[in-house]
Parts: C-alpha cells; sequence; structure tokens
C-alpha cells in the first residue's frame, strides 16, 4: 500500500478513536501504530518502532513533564503564583495585556500552556468581574498568550524535541522563536479585546460542578495569608531554572558545571526543589499530597507523548514522511509551506501540539535536503501549523471551555479561531525572516 495511503488511513483512524469511540489517546496512538505497521507489511518490524518511539520520548521528556507539575502544582499551592500574578498585573494599565504577558511568562517555565492556563484562570475570571469585561474575553488573552510562547519558544516541549531530531542552532532557535512569539502572542491578545459574550450562557451540571470546584481551589490559594510565601520563594523555583537553562544555552562552549545546571533536566529539578522549600509550612502532608498529585497528573501527560513517539516512529519506519512531503512539493507550493502544512495535517487529526510536533521531525527528516531549508526555519514552520486547527479531539478544547463556563460555540470563536489567527501570523513572519535574513 502506498506510504500516503497509509498515512492518511491512520490520521482517520486516530480521528475515529478518539471522537467517535471516546479512546483513551494512548491506547488509540498505540493501535493506530499497529494498524500502520501491518498496512506497510513490515509487523514484525512494528513491534521495535513502537517500543523504540515510546522508549525514546520517555527518556526525553519524564523528567521535563514531572518537575513542570510539581512545581506548577506547588506554587499554586502556596500561593507563589498568585503574588507574581498580583505583580504583574499591578504594574500593568492594560490587565487584558497583562493576562496575555502572563500565559506567555509562564507556559515554557511550567512545561505545559494547559497548565499555566488553569493555574491563571481564576485571576481571569476575578478580572472580568471587576472590570466588567466578558470572560470570554480575559480566558481567551490567557489562553492565546500561553499557547503562543508554548508553541514556538525553546526550551518549549514543542520545540525541543524537534530541535535535537534536526540539529537545530538552539541560541538561533530560542531568538527566532522568541522574535516570532511575541507579535503573535500580540495579535492573540488583539482578538481577544474584541470578543463579546455571546447569549448562550447555559451550563451543563459538569461544568457548574467544576467551576465551582475552580472557584473554591482559588479563594482557598489566593484568601488564605498563610499561604502567601515571600517574593523570593515564590520566584525563585520558575526563574531560576529559566535563567540557569538561557545560561547555558548562551555560551558556545560554557563550563561543564553550567552544562550540567543548565541542562533542562536538572534544571527543573532544582525547580522542584526550590518549590518543596518554599511549600514547607504547608506541611509535610500536604506537601506530599500535592506532589503526589503532580506526579500522577504529570504520568497521564507522558502516556499520551509516548503514544505519540510510538506512531512518529512507525510512520517514520513506512516512508510516509517523505512520501507525503514529495505530494506537497508536486504541487509546486513554495518549500516553507511543506512542513506548516503537514504539521497542521497532523494537529488536525490527533489534537496534541507535543505529539504533532514529536511526529512531524521524523516525517520531514529525509526532505529536509531537497526543501533547502534551515532547521530553525522548518521546526519554526511546522510550530507554526500547529496553531491552526484546535477542535473537539483537543483537550485543551475542552479545559478551556469549561474553566471559562463558555458553550462549545464560543469556545471555536475564541479559541479555535484566535489560535487560527495566530498560526497565520507566525507562518508569515517565520516566512519574513527566512527571506530576509537567510
Amino acid at each position: 500500500m502506498h506510504p500516503v495511503v497509509i498515512f492518511l488511513f491512520a490520521l482517520l483512524c486516530i480521528l475515529f478513536f478518539t471522537t467517535r469511540l471516546r479512546l483513551h489517546p494512548f491506547l488509540s496512538l498505540v493501535l493506530v501504530s499497529v494498524f500502520t505497521g501491518i498496512l506497510a507489511g513490515e509487523p514484525l518490524a512494528t513491534v521495535e518502532a513502537i517500543t523504540g518511539g515510546l522508549g525514546s520520548v520517555f527518556s526525553r521528556f519524564a523528567i521535563i513533564i514531572t518537575c513542570g507539575s510539581v512545581i506548577g502544582l506547588l506554587l499554586q499551592g502556596t500561593g507563589g503564583m498568585s503574588l507574581i500574578a498580583s505583580d504583574i498585573i499591578r504594574f500593568s494599565r492594560n490587565p487584558l495585556l497583562a493576562l496575555n504577558v502572563l500565559g506567555f511568562l509562564f507556559s515554557v517555565p511550567l512545561m505545559c500552556y494547559i497548565l499555566a492556563y488553569v493555574i491563571f484562570v481564576p485571576i481571569a475570571k476575578e478580572l472580568a468581574a471587576r472590570l466588567d469585561n466578558p470572560s470570554i474575553s480575559t480566558a481567551t488573552a490567557l489562553a492565546l498568550g500561553a499557547v503562543a510562547s508554548f508553541n514556538l519558544v525553546y526550551p518549549s516541549p514543542v520545540v525541543i524535541s524537534a530541535a535535537e531530531e534536526l540539529s537545530a542552532n538552539m541560541d538561533r532557535l530560542f531568538i527566532l522563536g522568541l522574535l516570532i512569539a511575541v507579535p503573535t502572542s500580540f495579535a492573540g491578545y488583539l482578538y481577544s479585546r474584541n470578543l463579546k459574550k455571546s447569549k448562550t450562557t447555559g451550563l451543563s451540571d459538569r461544568i457548574k460542578e467544576k467551576t465551582a470546584e475552580v472557584q473554591e481551589k482559588a479563594s482557598e490559594i489566593y484568601n488564605n495569608p498563610a499561604e502567601k510565601p515571600r517574593r523570593i520563594e515564590a520566584y525563585s523555583p520558575i526563574f531560576i531554572p529559566l535563567l540557569l537553562i538561557l545560561l547555558q544555552a548562551s555560551f558556545e562552549h560554557p563550563h561543564p558545571m553550567l552544562t550540567f545546571l543548565g541542562n533542562p533536566n536538572i534544571a527543573l529539578l532544582i525547580g522542584v526543589l526550590l518549590s518543596i522549600f518554599s511549600g514547607r509550612k504547608l506541611g509535610s502532608l500536604v506537601l506530599r499530597t500535592l506532589v503526589e498529585k503532580a506526579v500522577r497528573r504529570s504520568g497521564v501527560v507522558l502516556l499520551d507523548l509516548c503514544g505519540g513517539g510510538a506512531l512518529g516512529a512507525t510512520l517514520a519506519m513506512t516512508g510516509a514522511g517523505e512520501a507525503l512531503g514529495r505530494f506537497f512539493l508536486q504541487l509546486s507550493l513554495p518549500h516553507i509551506l511543506v512542513p506548516f502544512l503537514v504539521a497542521a495535517a497532523l494537529q488536525t487529526v490527533q489534537g496534541s501540539r507535543i505529539v504533532t510536533m514529536l511526529i512531524a521531525p521524523s516525517l520531514l527528516l529525509p526532505l529536509i535536503p531537497e526543501l533547502g531549508l534551515p532547521p530553525e526555519i522548518v521546526i519554526l514552520s511546522m510550530a507554526s501549523g500547529t496553531f491552526l486547527i484546535s477542535h473537539v479531539n483537543d483537550p485543551f478544547f475542552w479545559i478551556f471551555g469549561e474553566l471559562a463556563e463558555l458553550e462549545p460555540s464560543e469556545v471555536f470563536r475564541s479559541n479555535t479561531l484566535g489560535s487560527a489567527l495566530m498560526g497565520i501570523v507566525s507562518f508569515l513572519l517565520v516566512s519574513a525572516v527566512h527571506i530576509f535574513f537567510y
């Protein structure tokens, strides 16, 4: 069977399993990996590809994702996030823009834009009530800011694996990604500023319960003086790891100790220790409970990522990436559009931005010489494609709507369309960088 047909079959199967059967993403991805290998006529090699893909992703992301989850949950529990958010908003004359910046700043250090959104959405809702802004506007500004940096700025999980696989220049990738992410995020802010609450305000019982739970947790975090840490305790678990990572990346030949401390795994482990120190006043029982909850949460995320790694390895084995890329090339499209379209196709079907960027580089790797594009441009073009479609198979689609008290139609109007707009803006900026600086 032709590799492109196998690829399309895999995408349709994922869509069917996740949206129609509501099967867990990990099982969906692994099952489709098996079907893909069988269709390619390589059943024995498929088992090896699946296990190899699973192991590769776990070894690369297990520490990063788990540490990010622990840091975020502990700082939420101690009130550190509330303190930082209050500082940022207090110095801003534009609270809506401040929310956008808040999401932008924290999604990469937390290694999860969903976590950044969940932590700060109580502030977004409070601002909506206090300033008489529609909640759809404040929630969208926060969410789009978080997605902008998470999709484009190294060392986000979206970018880091592609950078390693394509051997990109990390310093150049960080600078270009940041320069593109800032105006992309601002475009999301401008879009959110013009949103208005629709007439459909009915909520299901499930959404009401979730909203009540979030409000209760927010009340506990922001109103309990005993949980408010000092500023150094609030800022250090996030900014010290980020500083170490950036320092290590800023030197061409860093000192071995800086190379060790600046490794994202080690830097985030340091952040975990700092966040545990910050949360010592909560008591050992509460602290242990929060850490265990964070580890369990990260385990679910890691399963999805490992499933994506298995599918990526299997599709690479079939040669689907090269065939799909050549199909786009035969359409006489600009070469820079090929990574963008491949990533957009993957994102549309399976929903996870991280999984998309785990699979897309392995598909495109054989075509890099023919495309004639620098690795940094290929990565940022793919990252732009991950913005394009966010719909019902994207977990964030539902999290966004539930916590912001929005109906699905409103989520399409805010999150989906706003993200698509940012994808177009990001791709245009990447194209401009390629034209004028390469």
